[in-house]
């Protein structure tokens, strides 16, 4: 099976002041989504949007003149997670009607699949993520009930990054019950690059035998970033290619590659085991 990643995805600045906010922070204001989008076209595979899919306000508007001809051509093979621009609109009502079942039940957000032999988690970052909130105690019993030999779990805000918004501590009770679990493998985006994580535990440590590997892929579209201070065990960073994450999960390992929308742009790719699960007891 294949999935294809990517966030922060469908940038379309409606006049100058917009392209100007831009170059005033040091971006390029130009849009990447169209470049994304065909570059979906050539590539089969369930596509995971990381967030941030529309800008600016998640409304129904952004989402029929932004991501509609562009992302949108893909929405049969998408499954999504909602991003805080989703959220500038009221309890991101827009984000919830354009994708139906595929976005989870309004209010929650988080939902989880089967594809091929992995189980794949999509959570909320935007809603309580403490240890004890109503995600957290669903995430464990969803993981406690699936057998899948590898786990994939994707949101929005990332734990790790050495982006310009940084790690976002408060979804670590999400992570530490991934890796309780032995999940392989988080997606986020937010932060606009490409970064990829040696395997960690919950406390930011190398842990090669049952670390979860994160990948930030907030490279779909919008402005790229700088990196603002490099993170403890960040392998691999890069801001000058918008493109997708192409990951091929097979029965007990996975490849990935970053897949730049310009052909000659930066690359990244490597394969690994997944974590060997204990599997946890049942609630």
């Amino acid at each position: 099976m294949t999935v294809l990643a990517a966030g922060d995805v469908a940038w379309c600045p409606e006049g100058w002041w917009d392209r100007m906010r831009s170059r005033l922070k040091g971006e390029d204001p130009e849009s990447g989504t169209p470049a994304t989008a065909a570059l979906l076209d050539r590539l089969p595979g369930t596509v995971l949007a990381l967030g941030d899919l529309v800008y600016p306000e998640g409304s129904a508007e952004d989402f029929r003149r932004c991501y509609e001809p562009t992302w949108g051509r893909h929405k049969e093979r998408t499954r999504p997670t909602p991003g805080n621009h989703e959220y500038r609109s009221p309890d991101a009502a827009p984000y919830f009607a354009y994708w139906g079942e595929r976005a989870g039940e309004p209010g929650k957000g988080y939902h989880s699949f089967d594809l091929g032999d992995w189980h794949i988690v999509a959570l909320n970052s935007n809603v309580d993520a403490r240890k004890g909130s109503p995600q957290e105690r669903w995430l464990r019993a969803d993981l406690a009930k699936t057998e899948a030999r590898c786990i994939l779990a994707y949101w929005h805000f990332p734990v790790f990054s050495s982006g310009k918004h940084g790690g976002v501590p408060d979804l670590l009770p999400l992570y530490a019950a991934l890796y309780e679990a032995g999940a392989s493998v988080v997606l986020s985006g937010h932060d606009h690059n490409y970064e990829r994580f040696a395997p960690q535990d919950p406390q930011g440590r190398v842990d090669p035998e049952r670390g979860i590997r994160s990948f930030v892929v907030g490279t779909g579209g919008a402005p790229l970033r700088p990196r603002r201070e490099a993170a403890p065990n960040s392998e691999t960073f890069h801001a000058g290619s918008w493109g997708v994450l192409r990951l091929k999960l097979y029965e007990q390992e996975y490849a990935w590659e970053f897949m730049p929308a310009d052909e000659q742009g930066f690359a990244d790719s490597g394969r690994s085991q997944c974590v060997k699960r204990s599997h946890p007891e049942k609630p």
